[in-house]
């Protein structure tokens, strides 16, 4: 069988042009050089070079190994990349599972720092608009890590990120609500998502209401019924949206109000923003299906450094 340096010292000589040059770029004599080329020939059962008085020159079947060769070294390339990178040694790239709700708010500060602290690797996201299919997705071998809700019988570590609260979102001049009567509620709210961020509403006072709903599948939608039911009431839907960005939008522009994490409120919103009574919340995790590697290790920390699961804009004393 053909070694992966056999196939080195093949494309290194394609590549060269001669077999001198290509021992010099390789470190070894020229007679081991050849006599791995001949012992790769005998192996494949003919000749892939013809030596020229000053070049070579690949023969037919030497043109129909040489991609296959340069893809066998590439593989091996990514293979070792990947043992490295796994080992926290070098760039490479870590694969994070979460949901749509998190990308939008949770993630994108996190994503900043580590950008800082590790130029070199890459991060690729898998989303997913449910947190059982995060954790099916997950136990399938999907990704390096998963953030989301803590998942159930989970044999793997798992890191609490801290308590994601929910926002009722409603037109800028909703009458609904009432000021919180701690007068410091408005602390660090700020204008940009309007100075009611203090202010609070009986879930029950809009059990009349059609609200912005979320589209089958949607885990927000699961919360938004679970919410409403504790408060006594279904609620009916005015429109279904699959996309978490598009819900509070579609509440301040008066279709119905709904309810989002605090995270995907945007900054100069210009909806109004209201605690919900009782509050609504689930709590942020980190999780891997064993001992996170160093890398996602890494990751984890940065997240619980840089996460903010209530952004300045919208943060207030309920």
């Amino acid at each position: 069988m053909a070694s992966l340096r056999q196939l080195e010292y093949l494309v290194a000589i394609v590549d060269e042009g001669s077999f001198t040059r290509a021992a010099e770029l390789l470190h070894v004599s020229q007679p081991a050089l050849s006599h791995q080329v001949r012992a790769l020939e005998r192996e494949v059962g003919g000749p892939l070079l013809e030596r020229l008085p000053r070049a070579v020159r690949l023969t037919a079947m030497g043109r129909a190994m040489l991609p296959h060769a340069r893809a066998a070294l590439a593989d091996a390339e990514r293979a070792r990349c990947a043992a490295r990178q796994a080992g926290g040694l070098e760039t490479g790239e870590l694969q994070v599972a979460t949901l749509y709700s998190v990308s939008l708010g949770v993630l994108p500060p996190a994503l900043r720092a580590w950008r800082r602290s590790h130029p070199g690797v890459r991060v690729r996201l898998f989303e997913h608009p449910h947190a059982e299919q995060l954790r099916e997705a997950m136990l399938a071998g999907q990704a390096d890590l998963a953030i989301g809700p803590a998942p159930r019988d989970w044999d793997g570590q798992i890191t609490p990120l801290g308590t994601e609260p929910f926002l009722v979102v409603l037109p800028a001049d909703d009458p609904a609500g009432r000021p919180a009567d701690d007068e410091d509620a408005r602390d660090d709210a700020g204008d940009d998502a309007g100075d009611d961020a203090g202010e609070s509403v009986d879930l029950a006072a809009l059990a009349g209401r059609d609200w912005v709903h979320f589209a089958p599948g949607n885990g927000l939608g699961e919360i938004l019924d679970q919410a409403c039911a504790a408060a006594g009431f279904q609620a009916r839907a005015a429109v279904r949206t699959e996309q978490t960005a598009a819900a509070p939008v579609l509440a301040a522009a008066g279709l119905g109000p709904t309810l989002v994490p605090a995270n995907v409120i945007p900054p100069h919103f210009d909806g109004r923003v209201l605690w919900p009574r009782p509050p609504v919340e689930r709590v942020m995790t980190a999780y891997t299906r064993g001992r996170p590697d160093p890398l996602a290790a890494a990751f984890v920390a940065t997240l619980g450094r840089a996460a903010r699961l209530v952004p300045a804009h919208v943060r207030a004393r309920r």
